[in-house]
């Protein structure tokens, strides 16, 4: 079949994507920004085309070729920045269905809430409406209304694991005693996959989960028996939904927009209340606790191909600006260093690829936590996001509160772009030669305030970036940590 996949690079859609090649299909995937894709992961895949556009810019979406089977629609905006996702949203499933016309298919992967529609939460609503735009506005519609998806990497499964991993004593306000269906995202892919093969599934709705109804309280108590971890789970009536979503946000490392779009949704139950698909596509149901194994099992191996912090829509760099991978030199403070190599030139761009994540900051990492903290503490979204994998950087991966705008590993040389809250804009830029390693840490200030920022951090400068430059140039052997 000749398939559209949009959001390719997105959580769901760089699981799915190998799935749709392997069964023989040609798939044309559509991206933002064509840097930001792992092209290398599918150099060898000659039925893959790669096409560059933006849902929310009709105009910047490129000629289709020709009529598709079926298309996927795989977009939403929850994660952004922006409290307001609701309008992004409608217009980036408005110009999908003028630009994909009525030919074809479309499958879309909503969200399930067994709730009436006007007790449903603002991300729910937003879901149903776009619904709705597909429906009438593009071709032939099929929606699979999931429960919570388990994976590694998934909004869900990491905001469980912050909360379990993190808090020995847990309190749990009133939403979690709602129900669930968790599926595991194999399943997903495994329905998303076999509705090409059942053409009479068009114009219908299914809902998808797990066997297992359970409730948010026993999502977090099953993880922790499953991690041979002794929690403690108190119950408390007084947290509100925006309390909730602070606590959410303070625990976890969500963003506050995506708690308070979680907990809005978490309060109401997502429970199948048709399972007609079991029938139209059988398969086996992975229980909870299993689909918590094999999540554990990719990240073990470093496996993970998707995490939902790696969006762009989880960042706050415009997409335009995803392009600029040079460091602007006008109107900017900065700090450099330069340090002769004390040993082999790839042990240094090891050690370089190696930042952050669970391994931390070769110095002062005490002071990137600190950092960390105050950034999430005034709403910014903290050191907690850690990074995908502990040795492999690409264009795009978040890497604690830094987004990798460019990583050159042949040419040693990689860009982080500060996503932290500071009144300005930071990059910390690292070039490996034969000879020496160079550091450079820019800032462009916002106003008088900036620059006394840049000033009152300065003492602290003085002392981390010298000695960051010189353990790079000197790197002594890390052990690997797991991905985060």
């Amino acid at each position: 079949m000749k398939l559209l996949l949009t959001g390719a690079n997105g959580y769901i859609g760089l699981r799915l994507l190998p799935s749709l090649l392997r069964a023989g299909h040609e798939v044309w995937g559509l991206v933002r920004d064509r840097n930001r894709f792992p092209t290398e992961d599918f150099e060898d895949q000659e039925q893959f085309h790669l096409i560059e556009g933006d849902l929310l810019d009709l105009e910047s979406l490129p000629e289709l070729p020709g009529e598709f089977d079926a298309a996927y629609y795989l977009v939403h905006s929850m994660g952004g920045s922006s409290e307001d996702f609701t309008s992004p949203e409608a217009q980036s499933a408005t110009n999908f269905a003028k630009w994909i016309g009525k030919s074809g298919r479309c499958i879309y992967l909503s969200g399930l809430s067994s709730e009436d529609s006007d007790k449903l939460s603002t991300h729910m609503r937003s879901r149903q409406a776009v619904e709705e735009i597909l429906r009438e506005n593009g071709p032939p519609l099929t929606v699979l209304r999931a429960s919570i998806i388990v994976g590694s990497g998934s909004a869900s499964f990491e905001i469980i694991r912050d909360l379990v991993e993190k808090l020995p004593v847990m309190v749990c306000p009133k939403w979690t005693q709602s129900r669930c269906q968790p599926i595991a995202i194999r399943n997903v892919i495994e329905y998303l996959t076999g509705l090409l093969e059942h053409p009479e599934s068009a114009e219908k709705t299914y809902d998808i989960g797990g066997e297992e109804r359970l409730t948010y309280r026993e999502l977090l108590t099953d993880y922790a028996a499953e991690r041979g971890l002794r929690r403690y789970v108190i119950p408390v009536p007084f947290l509100s939904p925006k309390l909730s979503s602070y606590w959410l946000y303070f625990v976890t490392s969500t963003s506050f927009p995506l708690a308070q779009a979680l907990v809005g949704s978490l309060k109401c139950e997502s429970i199948c209340r048709e399972e007609s698909i079991r029938d139209l596509i059988p398969t086996r149901l992975l229980p909870y606790r299993e689909a918590i194994q094999l999540a554990f099992a990719r990240i073990a191996q470093n496996r993970v191909p998707s995490s939902w912090i790696d969006s762009l829509s989880s960042g706050l760099l415009p997409a335009k600006d995803w392009r600029v991978v040079q460091v602007p030199q006008h109107g900017v403070l900065v700090d450099q260093q330069r340090k002769p190599l004390k040993g082999n030139r790839e042990d240094s761009i090891e050690a370089v690829w190696s930042l952050g994540g669970k391994g931390g900051w070769p110095s002062m990492n005490w002071a990137w936590k600190i950092r960390g903290f105050l950034d999430k503490f005034f709403g910014g979204i903290g050191i907690r996001r850690g990074r995908r994998h502990p040795t492999e950087l690409r264009a795009g991966d978040a890497l604690d509160f830094w987004r990798v705008l460019l990583a050159d590993r042949e040419q040693g040389r990689l860009i982080l772009y500060a996503e932290m809250k500071m009144p300005g804009e930071a990059w910390l830029e690292f070039r490996v030669s034969e000879d020496h390693v160079r550091q450079i840490a820019t800032f462009r200030p916002q106003g008088l305030f900036g620059r006394l920022y840049w000033y009152a951090v300065l003492p602290f400068h003085w002392i981390l970036f010298p000695q960051m430059a010189a353990r790079l140039a000197a790197p002594e052997k890390r052990k690997s940590a797991p991905s985060a």
